[in-house]
């Protein structure tokens, strides 16, 4: 397939103008002018979603003409106090589990924990999985496998405390408001808690969820479980959020030594405080419900998937005791290095919330003597890789289009990308002929998770040497990572793209070779993932077709460089400065 060409920014916003002229405002239903390239490219998905938003929707929504979908929320909760207030408990608490399957320092639960206490009154759990949720979020398999499997240890962990955990699969997702009130109306419970998610589906969800539990006499609570500090909370001294993430960092810090509650993990639940047996017996038999097809793994999938990744908090708290006693001093030194476990390999579970960041965070604080900022480095460095979390969620609150398919910096969706099939499966395949790229890319295939640092290397590649729409690499990470979390994935690719919140400019380009010779010296990680090429030793692994280690590649058959970096890093700097100049 022949390489396709994005229109540039300029027609499109030419129309853009003649309409403000013609109408007096612009009208920001119509969509960005390659709307349809992006939607042939597999980049918005149109069963769920209208066609690419338009760069002047995206400034819309950051100068207040559009209401961000946590204001909606918000205002949800503004205009139905006075439906709530009122409200008293009646035969049961609801707790309704998302992305923080787990018992440990979970606020919503907590909350909903204290609420039956108080009334004396059963507590359940409720999980609804959700089909179409999964394929438009673009969960992976190996993620929904996790999810199930945890969901299998969270059932026994709060069997032994009683307490119920119904779960069932819900086909529409649009009807899942309306199921969570008619359940909550079956069982008698007139209060309902849950954690917020912040992406914008979840967001407009929950809002009518509020509305809807409001006029059927049902007090729906949320809490912010997912940051150690909530959205919101950190603005710059003119009372902007922070887009930089240095100085957000330095913020972030500074409110949690004055707030030190933010890292006080929640209560440990106790028994249920009702009879639930007696009550609600039929739902401790509740079965986990099964993945959907288009989401299931293999038998040896899920075999090798399981023994990487154990499911269940028991694990992640094993896990991030053992790093912080065994690894995290030299973290700072060893992170960058590819080849070998030098990281925790937490971030399955920060991403389906089996791990509070929280408690990574004050576990992490704890064995740094009581600091966040000063002491051992590994600890200090660690500690701040976690915060990204907080940071690329925080930007999402703030600039929701970024869950639209869309950059931080729109201007760059008028970049003339291509959008071509088969150097896009090239890179996917680990068939490149770079080697540390390839690496990487295969190890994602197989282990569904890579070292953040290669997720730099390819990503930077993809946008930088092919040209190709990061957008489209966006949806493979999320479409096959075990930890695709959309934020923080939408934020590496962000920075590998040079089309998100960071200071670096565009004419940052990764150099596949000068990385891999830095981080991974020896190629111990290439020869693990590059099997044509464990028969080379020495430098020459790094470029077996320049450096003198061509017959040995040819006769395994790994492939030559597809492009020239160097002819390519030009063309990219040339691309990315006419859309840089031409602006949104």
């Amino acid at each position: 397939m022949a390489p396709q060409k994005r229109k540039t920014a300029g027609a499109g916003r030419n129309n853009d103008t003649e309409q403000i002229n013609k109408r007096g405002k612009l009208d920001l239903s119509r969509p960005h002018p390659s709307a349809q390239q992006s939607e042939n490219f597999g980049i918005v998905l149109r069963e769920f979603y209208p066609p690419e938003i338009s760069n002047e929707r995206c400034l819309a929504y950051n100068d207040g003409t559009l209401e961000r979908p946590i204001e909606t929320l918000q205002r949800a909760y503004k205009e139905t106090a006075d439906q709530t207030r009122a409200i008293e408990a009646n035969a049961a608490v609801v707790h309704w589990f998302k992305s923080d399957l787990r018992l440990h320092d979970n606020r919503a639960l907590h909350l909903a924990y204290q609420s039956a206490k108080e009334n004396n009154i059963p507590l359940i759990g409720l999980y609804i999985l959700s089909p179409q949720d999964l394929t438009a979020h673009l969960s992976s398999p190996a993620r929904v496998d996790l999810t199930l499997r945890t969901l299998n240890q969270l059932k026994r962990d709060l069997s032994e405390l009683d307490i119920p955990l119904y779960m069932e699969t819900q086909e529409s997702r649009k009807n899942i408001p309306q199921r969570i009130v008619d359940l909550c109306q079956q069982w008698g419970a007139s209060h309902l808690y849950a954690n917020l998610e912040y992406e914008v589906d979840e967001l407009r969800r929950e809002a009518k969820l509020i509305r809807l539990c409001a006029s059927n006499g049902i007090k729906f609570e949320t809490a912010h479980d997912t940051c150690v500090v909530a959205p919101g909370r950190l603005t710059s001294q003119q009372g902007k959020q922070y887009a930089v993430y240095s100085p957000w960092y330095r913020a972030w810090l500074g409110y949690l030594n004055e707030n030190r509650d933010c890292l006080e993990p929640s209560e440990e639940l106790g028994s249920n405080p009702g009879d639930a047996r007696r009550s609600f017996n039929d739902l401790f038999t509740s079965e986990v419900p099964a993945a959907p097809e288009n989401k299931q793994l293999s038998d040896e999938e899920q075999r090798h998937l399981s023994q990487l990744y154990p499911a269940g908090e028991h694990e992640a708290l094993r896990r991030l005791e053992v790093f912080l006693e065994e690894k995290a001093k030299d973290y700072a030194d060893a992170r960058n290095t590819v080849y070998g476990q030098t990281t925790s390999i937490l971030s399955p579970y920060f991403a389906s919330g089996i791990l509070s960041a929280r408690t990574a965070v004050e576990q992490a604080r704890k064995a740094n003597k009581g600091s966040l900022q000063r002491g051992e480095p590994g600890l200090v460095q660690w500690i701040g890789e976690v915060a990204w979390r907080d940071f690329y969620k925080h930007v999402l609150v703030h600039w929701p289009f970024i869950c639209m398919n869309k950059c931080f910096k729109p201007e760059f969706t008028n970049l003339e990308w291509e959008y071509d099939e088969n150097k896009f499966n090239m890179w996917c395949e680990g068939k490149t002929g770079f080697p540390i790229v390839d690496a990487a890319m295969r190890q994602l295939k197989q282990d569904k998770w890579m070292h953040n640092r290669t997720r730099m290397v390819v990503s930077s590649f993809l946008s930088k040497d092919l040209l190709i729409d990061w957008r489209r690499g966006e949806r493979y990470f999320m479409e096959n990572l075990i930890d695709g979390d959309f934020a923080s994935n939408h934020g590496g690719w962000g920075f590998g793209s040079s089309t998100g919140v960071d200071p670096q400019p565009y004419f940052r380009i990764f150099n596949p070779l000068r990385q891999s010779e830095r981080f991974d010296p020896d190629g111990e990680y290439i020869r693990k993932w590059v099997p044509e090429l464990r028969d080379i030793r020495g430098p020459e692994i790094h470029e077996p077709h320049v450096r003198g280690a061509e017959a040995i590649a040819q006769k395994s058959g790994y492939p030559r460089p597809m492009v020239d970096h160097a002819t390519s890093r030009d063309r990219a700097l040339k691309q990315y400065k006419r859309a840089s100049e031409n602006g949104p």
